[in-house]
């Protein structure tokens, strides 16, 4: 729909050019400009009036059109503006040229049509060049898939997929819709979705994208999501809505040009009686002034000044996997003062990792992890699932284990050759007579980590500590947000010390500890009662109450259908860097929209007067009304070509390198 209404402005815009070329040059100021000739008045007014009323009623239908549409609404705006300066040259030259003959204005009716066909041409192409990442990722959805239908495989098109269809992968395929696999296991390439480089490896239960490319095993899933309910089908619509959408300096700027079609209408009244009346000058003279006023109050550029900015800006972002649902989050986001952080998933991986073995007694590490391992295969506990996984990657050797049982929340007992082990809390070990006095210093030492003792037939042997630890980009991002004036505040669950030591190594003075998540939304008001602008980035799952309490909600995760429903801002690759890019991001737009929004407005605070004839009384300079129409449309594309700049924004996690 976009591309076919590009299309159509395109054919518009060079139609009227062709037009408008041959009326410039049999126009007065094309005859000063060539030194051509002009045949009679009569003769050259018929083959203007010919040539520019394709102009004004084809080409420029799409104003007319849009005039009568807000008239009907009552409401004044842009279109009205440029209908109304439009009908006033080709109907002043209409009324001159049955009247009283001589020279007339359709060129600059012409010029008008022209131009500002060419300025809103290059709006349309600077939102279609932001959302062509869109579109190519939609593109990416494979024509043909491979399901099982009456237990055979089958090809069918992927538009045909229904939800419980149970598709096949196999190595190079792209996924066609989303699901989840329910058999085999592969690693997939989601780059192009999530953005995270490496492919991810996917098991029996795991979920898979549309849009993401298979790697290497075959594997079965079952579409889930199919059609528009699909992560890029969401993804897309996002986008578009909130190119679409106004912000908040828009909705000024649309105030404004209900005030200045008035304005235009007035000042063109009133320069025609000033002159004719009271400056005793000619129709002609009246009229041309008269013209020159409305078509030069015209600020097609104030209503291309925001919305331009809005559509490069949201492109740029999604470019970036940083989705933003509207534009006015694009232009509040950079009026924030504060952001609060959920400390697991968001600054931290979200699962620990082991920082520290240490042997006791006559233990070696190797010794620690073998007897830990071989205990904690049998459970789910993420710390387990760390030990497992460091013992695999030492070549610890794992031994078979008889009579496991797990003691809740303090640990997991099992006979292991022959021998009691105990595995856990401290106090499981006080609990089960087992001494911890050797260890203390280490257990001070590890104070803010999650840790887990090991004891052999009543003895201490060994600990093993470990950490979630924070995501590489966290502190850089931590010391961007510093810079730029905002309070980074982290909030989570865990205890206090923990998250101390957490905060400690970001650089994060402010901290909410031990939070749980129906208090979250409490903790953000409370910010906002200190008088901060805050956003809230989380997960989008339990932490939706903050993000919705937050003035910015922002949801950090692989674009998760509950994150898209709940965040204002949607950071796909779950990077706490893209938070600042964020921020950089919007205050870029919004420094575009101000000098959009200035230049627009100081133009026509300028160049009314001398439209009007102010100071040609004086110093004899006057606009005719061909001029103002160029001055005007030229005014339009300067704003788009300004808003287009905004594409050199660099995103960085050095505030040094932020645009200022």
């Amino acid at each position: 729909m976009a591309k076919h209404m590009e299309t159509d402005m395109r054919r518009r815009f060079w139609i009227s050019l062709i037009l408008t070329i041959p009326i410039v040059l049999l126009s007065p100021l094309g005859a000063s400009l060539t030194g051509l000739t002009l045949p009679s008045e009569i003769f050259v007014n018929w083959i203007l009036l010919t040539l520019s009323t394709p102009i004004v009623f084809w080409a420029g239908s799409i104003f007319l059109i849009g005039t009568y549409h807000s008239l009907r609404a009552r409401k004044l705006n842009m279109a009205v503006l440029i209908a109304t300066g439009v009908l006033a040259a080709y109907v002043g030259s209409t009324i001159l040229m049955f009247t009283v003959g001589g020279e007339t204005f359709f060129d600059a009716a012409a010029m008008l049509v022209t131009f500002v066909l060419f300025g809103h041409w290059m709006e349309m192409k600077s939102r279609r060049g932001t959302s062509e990442a869109l579109r190519a990722l939609f593109d990416l959805i494979p024509p043909q898939a491979t399901v099982i239908r009456d237990d055979k495989e089958i090809s069918i098109s992927s538009a045909e997929i229904v939800q419980g269809d149970t598709v096949v992968l196999k190595p190079g395929d792209k996924v066609p819709v989303d699901g989840k696999i329910t058999e085999g296991e592969s690693a997939i390439d989601e780059s192009l979705v999530t953005g995270e480089s490496m492919p991810v490896s996917k098991i029996k239960g795991d979920t898979v994208v549309g849009g993401s490319v298979n790697q290497t095993g075959t594997v079965k899933f079952k579409a889930l999501q199919v059609g528009a309910d699909t992560v890029l089908a969401q993804i897309i619509k996002l986008v578009e809505t909130a190119q679409n959408s106004k912000a908040p300096g828009q909705r000024i700027a649309d105030k404004a040009a209900a005030i200045l079609v008035i304005v235009a209408i007035g000042s063109g009244v009133l320069t025609f009686f000033g002159w004719y009346v009271f400056g005793s000058a000619s129709i002609l003279t009246s009229l041309t002034f008269a013209i020159s006023a409305v078509v030069i109050a015209c600020p097609d550029a104030l209503g291309l000044a925001t919305p331009t900015a809005v559509a490069v800006g949201t492109g740029i972002g999604a470019k970036h996997n940083i989705l933003i649902k509207d534009a006015a989050t694009l232009e509040n986001t950079s009026r924030l003062t504060a952001i609060v952080l959920d400390k697991t998933g968001t600054l931290t991986e979200g699962k620990p990792k082991v920082t520290d073995v240490i042997a006791l007694d006559d233990f070696k590490e190797s010794d620690v992890l073998a007897y830990e391992a071989s205990v904690e295969s049998g459970s789910n506990h993420p710390l387990a699932k760390a030990i497992v996984t460091i013992a695999r990657e030492r070549n610890a050797h794992a031994f078979s284990i008889q009579d496991f049982t797990s003691i809740a929340g303090h640990g997991l007992k099992a006979t292991v050759n022959g021998r009691l082990v105990l595995v856990g809390t401290e106090k499981m070990m006080k609990d089960n007579g087992i001494t911890t006095e050797a260890a203390q210093d280490d257990l001070r030492r590890l104070a803010g980590k999650t840790f887990s003792l090991l004891s052999i037939d009543g003895k201490l042997k060994g600990i093993i500590a470990a950490a979630d630890t924070p995501r590489p980009s966290a502190k850089r991002a931590i010391d961007g947000l510093k810079a730029l004036g905002i309070l980074p505040v982290m909030m989570t669950g865990d205890h206090r010390q923990v998250a101390k030591e957490t905060a400690k190594e970001l650089g994060i003075e402010r901290v909410f500890a031990e939070v749980l998540p129906e208090h979250k939304a409490d903790q953000v008001k409370k910010l906002q009662e200190e008088g901060n602008f805050v956003a809230m980035v989380g997960d989008g799952i339990n932490d939706a109450p903050a993000l919705a309490q937050a003035n910015i909600g922002i949801a950090i995760g692989a674009g998760t259908d509950v994150a898209i429903e709940t965040g204002d801002i949607v950071l796909m690759k779950s990077d706490p860097a893209d938070i600042l890019n964020a921020i950089i991001l919007s205050k870029a737009t919004v420094r575009k929209m101000k000098q959009n929004l200035f230049w627009a407005a100081i133009y026509n605070v300028l160049a009314l007067p001398v439209a009007a004839g102010v100071f040609y009384p004086s110093f004899g300079i006057a606009l005719a009304p061909e001029i103002s129409a160029l001055l005007m449309s030229l005014s339009s594309i300067v704003i788009a070509s300004n808003a287009v700049l905004l594409k050199r924004v660099e995103f960085s996690l050095s505030v040094a390198q932020t645009p200022q």
